[in-house]
């Protein structure tokens, strides 16, 4: 432990904390220093958590603290793994709680800042299946996931090449190789020019070439707008899939709900939602009042100054010295109802924290159950799909659910009447100890005073007499008040047992009646059962190879009516083909030279001469080459195009990030909806309970 805190010492006096911590410092430091110590370090690694933990309620600084470490994946030491305890210790500030997760957050600073940086773009949204429904909601959810997707594979490859260490000497190397290469390709390009310049009606044919080479481009660009369009149908039809799915995920819940298991959940949902509204709402919003409230009169009162404070601080005391004769009066007076009822207010107040805290249980367990239904339903789907059959029967599986559950409430009420118990044993041995040590000291100032006074023992022996004479009092009292109660008590009971036995007995008679007709519907019911379940296991097998047989065939007519128009294309382009080499063969043939002309092979010698005189002249002129013209206009044409596209990108991204504002802000209210239904279950279902303990 020594060296742990040497350790967290010798960091924190190093950049960027700069401390100035000794051992004995540290270790005195209070549990508001300390927290605020652990939130500084969290701000190193992730600058979202720079906060003043005075201006920032308990409750959500364990919250927030809880989150980033259980995204940085701390795990707590084998003394602390309950995670009530270690959130407890957290909220309070106890060493043994925050040395372990100094110790842990100093050893590795860099990792974890790597790892909080990836954590705000790569936890992923969860967002309910009721939502996904609406085809706006599923496809921004879809780009969310590609986006994700290609962060991460950008990251892995920004650290590829922070890693790889490339040199300035190889890439002066590169650059000398490739300014050789266009040398080359220069001379390599006047070697052309000079050979195309000896052939007849070259311009004519660079002509032809550049419209060949423009006639393949638009080609590419067909063929990547037709992969595109195949892409768009291959995600719509997974899109349909999944709509699929979910409609019959939706049909199965329906049809296996039931009228009772419908009224439950609604009855738990109006008490859940009456505890919220009755209770917790009002507290809160009174909280809140009273907060801006004081906050209003801090902000109303003028600036204070130093005297200010002395005289503030010279009051507070005045009304300490006031509160502690105030408690030693009562202490005098042994007035022991006042000690009962707080008793009872320290009781009341665990009992509140308690609901507090398993209402937070139990909208994790909600959570959970809502995540383990739907892999249910996903599993169920899938067996579906691939043998047509279920699981596990109904019947069956809902005996087991509900041993299951029967067994797993009795262990919860019981781990948690002993979780009480051991709460309320602890409580009750301090304020022992305490009032204890509070005795201890007004007897010895009083033995004191009798000591001067020269009565010494006088007040022990008053004391004796007065207990002894009041619990005589009370035994006698309590004697005859038992005796009469019992005896009236018997006269009732076999009074009502009478009434009840003559009221009972038509029932009983009617009762029996009633079992024997139930017991005949049960074995009918039965019957009925499994002749149903037998016809329908048959008819979805049937069905099942009847939409497989469907399938083959409509894939294989798709087939078909693909290679249909594969052929007929390929027709129309030999037939377009051959009308054009029978025209040029009678243009050819033909002895008018009007038609010669006309023929393609006319032109393009033609083209060809009017390129190589072009070209003469040109190289005469000093004039630059079509290649380098062509390179410029391009360059310009992809410069318009940025300079257009600029502005309503950056408008899409803006729209993107006020999108993931929005969902952000739908998350968080769909979280605080949940804990705020799950709270008012527990409090409703145990709270007679716990009143009584």
């Amino acid at each position: 432990m020594s060296d742990q805190i040497k350790f967290i010492v010798e960091k924190l006096n190093k950049e960027p904390f700069k401390k100035n911590y000794n051992l004995i410092t540290f270790d005195s430091l209070e549990p508001m220093q300390l927290l605020q110590v652990l939130n500084d370090v969290l701000a190193e690694i992730d600058p979202k958590q720079v906060v003043d933990i005075r201006e920032e309620m308990p409750d959500q600084t364990a919250k927030r603290m809880l989150s980033l470490l259980g995204i940085l994946k701390y795990k707590p030491p084998g003394n602390a793994t309950d995670m009530s305890t270690f959130r407890q210790g957290l909220v309070i500030g106890s060493k043994p709680v925050i040395h372990p997760v100094l110790h842990w957050l100093l050893q590795r600073t860099n990792e974890l800042k790597k790892r909080a940086y990836l954590a705000r773009f790569l936890i992923k949204l969860e967002v309910p299946a009721e939502f996904l429904q609406d085809e706006t909601v599923a496809d921004t959810n879809k780009q969310y996931e590609e986006l994700m997707e290609g962060f991460k594979t950008l990251h892995k490859e920004c650290e590829q090449l922070k890693t790889s260490g490339f040199s300035t000497a190889e890439i002066r190397r590169d650059i000398s190789a490739m300014e050789e290469e266009k040398d080359q390709l220069i001379k390599r390009v006047e070697r052309l020019k000079k050979r195309v310049e000896t052939v007849q009606n070259h311009q004519r044919m660079l002509k032809i070439a550049r419209q060949l080479r423009v006639e393949k481009e638009r080609e590419e660009f067909l063929a990547q707008q037709k992969q595109e369009q195949k892409n768009q149908l291959f995600h719509a039809v997974q899109r349909l899939q999944r709509v699929q799915n979910q409609l019959k995920s939706m049909r199965h819940a329906a049809a296996d709900a039931k009228p009772e298991s419908l009224m439950k959940r609604l009855e738990e949902e109006i008490k859940f939602n009456s505890y919220m509204v009755s209770e917790k709402f009002p507290k809160e919003l009174d909280n809140k009042k009273k907060e801006m409230h004081f906050l209003q009169k801090v902000v109303s009162e003028p600036a204070m100054g130093h005297s200010d404070l002395l005289e503030l601080e010279a009051k507070i005391n005045e009304v300490n010295t006031q509160i502690n004769q105030l408690i030693e009066k009562k202490m005098m007076r042994n007035e022991p109802i006042e000690g009962k009822l707080s008793l009872y207010r320290q009781q009341a107040s665990i009992i509140s924290r308690k609901k507090e805290a398993k209402a937070e249980e139990l909208q994790e367990a909600k959570e959970k159950m809502s995540n383990l239904e739907r892999e249910v339903s996903m599993k169920a789907t899938q067996t579906r799909e691939f043998d047509g059959t279920e699981v596990l029967k109904g019947d069956e599986f809902k005996r087991y659910v509900s041993k299951l559950r029967s067994k797993s409430t009795i262990f919860k009420k019981k781990h948690q009447i002993i979780a009480e118990f051991k709460a309320e044993f602890g409580l009750l041995q301090r304020t022992e100890e305490l009032l204890k040590q509070r005795h201890e000291n007004i007897q010895h100032q009083l033995q004191t005073v009798e000591d001067k006074k020269g009565i010494s023992g006088y007040s022990y022996t008053q004391e004796e007499l007065e207990r002894v004479s009041s619990l005589k009092s009370e035994v006698d009292e309590v004697k005859g008040r038992t005796l009469d109660g019992m005896s009236e008590m018997v006269k009732k009971l076999n009074a009502l047992v009478a009434e009840k036995k003559t009221a009972l007995a038509p029932i009983i008679k009617e009762l029996r009646q009633l079992r024997q007709k139930c017991q005949e519907l049960t074995q009918e019911c039965e019957e009925k059962k499994t002749q149903y379940d037998s016809c329908a296991a048959g008819l979805e097998s049937n069905r099942s190879k009847l939409e497989q047989e469907v399938r083959g065939l409509r894939e294989e007519c798709l087939q078909e009516e693909s290679r249909y128009h594969h052929t007929n294309c390929l027709i129309r382009n030999l037939e377009v083909q051959l009308r054009r080499a029978t025209d040029e063969m009678k243009a050819y043939v033909s002895s008018d030279q009007l038609e010669k002309r006309k023929a393609i092979r006319e032109q393009y010698t033609k083209n060809i001469a009017e390129q190589e005189n072009l070209g003469k002249v040109n190289i005469k002129n000093g004039k630059k080459s079509s290649i380098e013209d062509r390179a410029n206009m391009k360059l310009r044409e992809k410069q318009k195009t940025v300079r257009e596209s600029h502005g309503p990108n950056m408008k899409q991204a803006k729209m993107w990030r006020d999108f993931e504002q929005l969902m952000e802000c739908k998350k968080q209210c769909f979280l605080k909806q949940q804990n705020q239904t799950s709270i008012g279950q527990v409090i409703q279902e145990g709270g007679e309970d716990r009143l009584i303990l």
